[in-house]
């Protein structure tokens, strides 16, 4: 049966993971042969406990897939199923597919294969069943839709049983608070929306995830609060196209990126990634935008995709802005935010999809371009630059090679190191040794602690609150090279620099022979009192300098100044009484 819907009359759908009896979910018993099993058959093949068996669950696509994923994986070990990423070790696999690229549908088909040969029950999920419902390799096989993912259970359950079950009408979004497992304890991949507002002549992805549809900003926010308190390190915000946010329910991006930050911990231990973002609906946002990626919790990285070089080519796509509006898109953002780093697509062979009806493009052109782009590419040395310099990281997984771990500085650039497992989830201040063409290598100095601090209310307006690049300080590595958006602090010799001043860590002994003065051991406490504060500070990203300006002197400070200048004048006052009657009696 297609399309199955709740059948509870009145009650607005089965709660999340809610098991529906077999005669209130509509399902397509599969057929069985009527030859009765062997009572020896029987009795060494019992019938297993719902909520028993073990999945694997194999995810292809994008980030929000992987979300999608996590959810789906949470929801099962919450009714007790047992997750794996072994295919032999499954009971029943569930396949997350993508049908952006050939090569994923591909590799589902292959797998789907795989799976009937082993004669395991399959859920297939995610785009390609959405998108194209219809296709032969689904034919006898259980589906769960993009928007359905909060049902998962219930298909898993009923697959295990023999029937097939399709669910794959939309509806609402699904709760942002559903169990988790996430394949990263210290990522969480945050869906702001579903689906998108364009209309690109080359893409199926519009065809699965459907029109716009944006969770409100109170929703998210909430979610950012329990993932922070759960230990993540990393928030990345996924979304079809984050630039479109809002427009469905009357808010836009910067509103929500705003609401976010100001949740995030003032120590800069979360660090919050913005994700994939199309040309047309950030151009009315772009200083917005800028500001917020300035901010010290923010990674300045954006995924801006151009996919031609040409106005011609981009209108036959659909995309809705022209070169010269990305080009404003670049050039705004790496003039207002130090550090920017921009990824980007380019399609070599349109068109395709909806386009395949134009007139295509011969393959050897094709390649020809794909090999031209693939050589400037390789040429393409982003990194040369950073060797020698300090930087801090936020360390958030293993690399591949099992040998190294993964951070990434403020401008998402992956930095190898090889340091124990137990600064999995910590910032650190590295210097960077060696440079390759996909990441750096590094070598810890200062791993940095994690500690909650009041900052002090903010007297500033809400821009400039989120745009501290203003007062940042202006280097973070020993080459002077100024990278005013960085929050590490520039280790030399010993010393922090803090713009053009230099604060030593420890006293001289000049300060240790004045500290029997009351006078001198006031100002040098003060300033100790400063110093320890700024470099604190700096530590923990928190670099303003309202922040230890005598404006700020605590009760007991301003107390005791009064004090000694009372003192002061009461001294003087004597010294001139005795000169006076000294003067009279002469």
């Amino acid at each position: 049966m297609e399309d199955i819907e709740d059948l509870l009359v009145g009650s607005g759908g089965a709660p999340p993971g809610f098991r529906l009896p077999l005669n209130a979910v509509g399902v397509n018993p599969r057929k069985k042969n009527k030859a009765k099993p062997s009572k020896v058959s029987q009795m060494n093949d019992p019938p297993k406990i719902p909520g028993t068996q073990t999945i694997y669950v194999k995810t292809f696509g994008c980030s929000h897939n992987q979300s999608d994923s996590e959810y789906m994986a949470g929801q099962l070990s919450a009714f007790g199923y047992a997750i794996s990423d072994n295919p032999e070790e499954g009971d029943l696999w569930l396949i997350n597919t993508c049908t952006v690229k050939n090569p994923s549908q591909s590799a589902m088909n292959t797998l789907i294969t795989k799976c009937k040969s082993a004669k395991k029950p399959l859920v297939v999920a995610g785009c390609v069943p959405q998108g194209s419902r219809d296709l032969k390799e689904l034919e006898g096989v259980s589906i769960v839709g993009v928007q359905q993912i909060d049902r998962v259970v219930e298909v898993v359950e009923e697959t295990l049983k023999g029937h097939e079950v399709r669910l794959l009408n939309r509806k609402t979004l699904p709760a942002l608070d559903l169990p988790k497992v996430r394949k990263n304890k210290f990522v969480e991949i945050l869906p702001i929306n579903v689906g998108c507002l364009g209309a690109c002549t080359y893409c199926k992805t519009k065809h699965a995830r459907g029109h716009l549809g944006s969770y409100t900003v109170d929703s998210l926010v909430e979610r950012v609060k329990t993932v922070i308190a759960d230990g993540v390190r990393e928030i990345w915000l996924s979304s079809e196209d984050t630039g479109a946010y809002g427009r469905d329910i009357g808010v836009n991006l910067p509103v929500l990126l705003n609401a976010i930050v100001a949740e995030l911990p003032p120590d800069g231990s979360t660090m919050l990634r913005i994700g994939m973002t199309n040309p047309p609906f950030i151009l009315e946002h772009l200083k917005e935008i800028a500001a917020v990626l300035c901010h010290p919790c923010v990674y300045s990285f954006l995924h801006v995709p151009v996919q031609s070089g040409s106005d011609a080519v981009l209108t036959a796509m659909n995309r809705e802005y022209t070169v010269s509006e990305f080009r404003t898109v670049v050039d705004t953002l790496t003039e207002l935010v130090p550090g920017m780093q921009i990824a980007t697509d380019i399609i070599c062979g349109f068109p395709g999809t909806p386009a395949a009806r134009m007139k295509k493009v011969p393959s050897t052109i094709v390649k020809n371009r794909s090999r031209e782009l693939t050589s400037v590419f390789e040429a393409f040395t982003p990194y040369n630059g950073m060797e020698g310099k300090v930087e801090r990281i936020w360390i958030t997984e293993i690399a591949t090679d099992g040998i190294h771990l993964v951070g990434h500085t403020k401008g998402y650039v992956q930095v190898l190191i090889v340091a124990p497992e137990t600064i999995l989830g910590t910032s650190a201040i590295v210097k960077i040794t060696s440079v390759g063409r996909w990441s750096v290598f590094g070598e810890v100095l200062e791993t940095l602690p994690q500690v909650n601090v009041k900052m002090a209310p903010s007297k500033v307006s809400n821009q400039e609150k989120h745009s501290p690049c203003s007062n940042q300080y202006d280097s973070c590595a020993c080459s002077q090279e100024p990278e005013p958006c960085s929050c590490g602090p520039d280790i030399c010799g010993g010393q922090i620099k803090l713009d053009k001043c230099t604060v030593s860590k420890n006293d001289s002994p000049m300060e240790n022979r004045a500290s029997k003065n009351p006078i001198h051991w006031f100002v040098r406490k003060r300033r100790n009192h400063a110093q320890k504060k700024v470099e604190n500070d700096i530590a923990l990203g928190l670099e303003n300098e309202q922040d230890w300006a005598p404006g700020s002197w605590g009760f007991v400070d301003r107390a005791l100044l009064v004090g000694i200048f009372v003192s002061f004048l009461m001294i003087v006052a004597v010294i001139m009484h005795l000169e006076f009657r000294t003067l009279l009696s002469k």
